[in-house]
């Protein structure tokens, strides 16, 4: 069932996803290499904490940390860990969300690592910018299947491949909600799009084929190929008019 905010619950969110927007604007002058994934999390997790939010991802399914914090060829659902140091020519994808009063925000990014190839550079930027593609069908009166169409055919016509396992969806009350946000699909299909409905489209973009592996630890998610693959995800509420992006401030930066 997709669940229609009201103001009282939208003012809510747009607390939760000011947070995420913050941590966001913040992590380019944090993230360096030697650092560890654990250390970085750690960071996300305090950050958090000292808004009086709680992190929503920490415990989410036995989930054991506050971020996913995914590197290189690891898609989604990365655990952050001591071990995993970051270096030179890396990417690292970072999702994550705060609660606020029983509401959630969700959103991601892609962040290069010092000094990245060219093809990472453009595996980012397109990333990002099929999200904003998508943006663009966030109105009332388009379905689902229009945002997903315009991310795929873009980030397709880039020369990526857009993964099919996993998809945006519904976030409010519950981190995920109905409905399903693929970043593929035929224009015009899917459930309308109407005021009220705040959804998290998040396109997972891959350099090489669009397959994945989950590995032993049950979370994590990696290309199959081994390729490098990038996230971009924002909370985006539907109104009357343009949409409203709950977890971006600067769309140029954000």
């Amino acid at each position: 069932m997709i669940v229609v905010k009201s103001n009282s619950e939208i003012e809510l969110m747009k607390k939760a996803g000011e947070c995420a927007a913050e941590i966001f604007e913040a992590l380019p002058a944090v993230i360096r290499p030697g650092m560890s994934t654990k250390e970085l999390d750690r960071w996300i997790e305090d950050f958090i904490l000292e808004r009086d939010m709680i992190p929503a991802f920490k415990g989410y399914g036995g989930f054991p940390a506050a971020a996913c914090i995914s590197v290189n060829e690891e898609l989604i659902h990365g655990i952050p860990s001591k071990k995993k140091i970051l270096k030179d020519g890396d990417i690292v994808s970072v999702d994550l969300g705060a609660i606020y009063k029983g509401f959630y925000s969700d959103a991601a990014r892609t962040y290069p690592v010092g000094k990245i190839s060219d093809e990472c550079e453009k595996l980012i930027k397109v990333t990002k910018e099929s999200f904003f593609e998508g943006l663009k069908f966030c109105k009332k009166g388009y379905r689902i299947g229009d945002v997903s169409h315009a991310v795929q055919s873009y980030a397709e016509a880039a020369g990526f491949s857009v993964i099919r396992d996993y998809t945006g969806h519904g976030v409010g009350s519950d981190l995920h909600e109905d409905p399903a946000v693929p970043n593929y699909g035929k224009a015009g299909h899917g459930p309308k799009l109407v005021p009220g409905m705040t959804i998290a489209i998040e396109p997972m973009i891959a350099a090489g084929d669009y397959d994945v592996d989950v590995l032993d630890n049950d979370w994590t998610v990696v290309m199959s190929d081994g390729r490098m693959c990038a996230h971009y995800e924002n909370t985006v509420l539907i109104t009357e008019g343009e949409p409203v992006l709950l977890t971006c401030r600067d769309i140029q930066n954000g």
